[in-house]
Parts: structure tokens; C-alpha cells; sequence
């Protein structure tokens, strides 16, 4: 098993010019640089990038779905990697409700995860084909208020990785956070990001009009 050393990519703006940031987090087999590709079609414009790279480019080494024990310590490596960017991006001068979320795949389940795990006032959360981690979820986990936080989140229909039914769930559990969740279910989409979910990212979640 394996543990995660902090090695962030940066792009966009300097902390210090940008009126907001997002984290970027890749899939599995992924790395950040690819992950921060998707820059360009996403109202980042104003944005500081900050996007982690996996160990091993994988965030834990069984599927979202198996025991969570079977997944350790990986899968907390993982989790406090991204709470130390949260942490640095604050530092930074860039407050949690101007902070966003963005990742594929197991990106996405991690993305999810670790905001469901720290409900709180954040900028939005884009989740592309992901729902929260573990064979079955332990509640106690999830604590916090979004405070209607946006979140996307999507997924093919079948996917080969990620159950609707375990999407379904998720939502249940982060509306229950008082998050404010928009979904789409694709059927027979492949497992990869659709134009059109990216459309609704920039449309629901990344809008630049908003008042931060």
C-alpha cells in the first residue's frame, strides 16, 4: 500500500490575482497535467488551478466500491493530501466559498468524498462519473452543512465502474448536508467526459457572473 507525497500542478492565475480557485483531481491511470487539460474548455479564466498527482497515478489501489479497509492507508493519504491543498489555497487568501472541486472517475469519487466528509460552504462541486467511497457507506463519515453548495454529478448508464445506484445514494446522503445537487445519467454513454457535461459545469457550476 502506498502513501501520497504532495506534488501539485499549478496553472491559471496566481493565488494572489485569482478571485477564486478550483481543485483538479485526476482518475486512475491519470496524471494532473491531464486533468488540467480540461482547463480550457471550463470558465477558469479567473481561477487559481491547483491539481494533486497520485502516487502510482491512482488514488487507492481496489475499486471506490470494495471494503474501505481494503483501500488504506492510500485512500486517507489521499484525503488529507487534499485538505492540506484546502488548507494551502486558504493561506493563500482564497476563502472556502471560493473554492471548487473537479475530478474524473476516481477523482470524482475522491472529490466527493472528501467534500461529504467536510460539508461546507464551498464554490461548487464537479463530479464527472463518481459517488462516495467505500462497499457500503458509513454515515458517520459525513459531516458538516453545505450550505446549498452546487454539485454536479454524472454518470454513464451503464458505466463499467461506477453504479447509478450508488450515485443515487450518494445524492441522497449530500442533500441530506443541505447540498444542492444537479445530476445526469447518460445511457450508453462511454466512461469519458461528454461535451455537454462540461457545458453544465460552466453553465451550473462555474458561472462568472456570481458574486464571491
Amino acid at each position: 500500500m502506498y502513501t501520497h507525497e504532495k506534488n501539485i500542478i499549478k496553472a491559471g492565475l496566481p493565488a494572489s490575482e485569482a478571485k477564486r480557485a478550483i481543485i483538479m483531481i485526476h482518475g486512475r491511470g491519470a496524471s494532473a497535467e491531464s486533468i488540467v487539460s480540461l482547463a480550457g474548455h471550463l470558465n477558469l479564466d479567473d481561477a487559481a488551478i491547483y491539481a494533486p498527482q497520485a502516487s502510482n497515478h491512482s488514488w487507492y489501489p481496489y475499486s471506490f466500491m470494495a471494503p474501505v479497509k481494503e483501500n488504506q492507508p492510500a485512500l486517507d493519504s489521499a484525503l488529507q493530501l487534499i485538505g492540506n491543498t484546502v488548507l494551502e489555497i486558504v493561506r493563500e487568501g482564497i476563502s472556502l466559498n471560493r473554492i471548487y472541486f473537479l475530478g474524473f472517475s476516481q477523482g470524482a469519487c475522491l472529490s466527493l468524498e472528501y467534500v461529504t466528509r467536510n460539508a461546507a460552504k464551498y464554490g461548487g462541486v464537479i463530479a464527472f462519473t463518481g459517488g462516495l467511497v467505500g462497499q457500503e457507506l458509513n454515515l458517520d463519515n459525513y459531516k458538516g452543512n453545505f450550505e446549498r453548495t452546487p454539485l454536479l454529478i454524472t454518470t454513464g448508464d451503464p458505466d463499467p465502474h461506477v453504479p447509478v445506484s450508488r450515485v443515487e445514494e450518494s445524492i441522497k446522503v449530500i442533500e441530506g448536508l443541505n447540498g444542492a445537487v444537479t445530476s445526469r445519467v447518460y445511457k450508453g454513454r462511454p466512461h469519458t467526459i461528454q461535451m455537454e457535461e462540461i457545458n453544465l459545469a460552466n453553465d451550473l457550476i462555474l458561472k462568472t457572473d456570481g458574486e464571491f
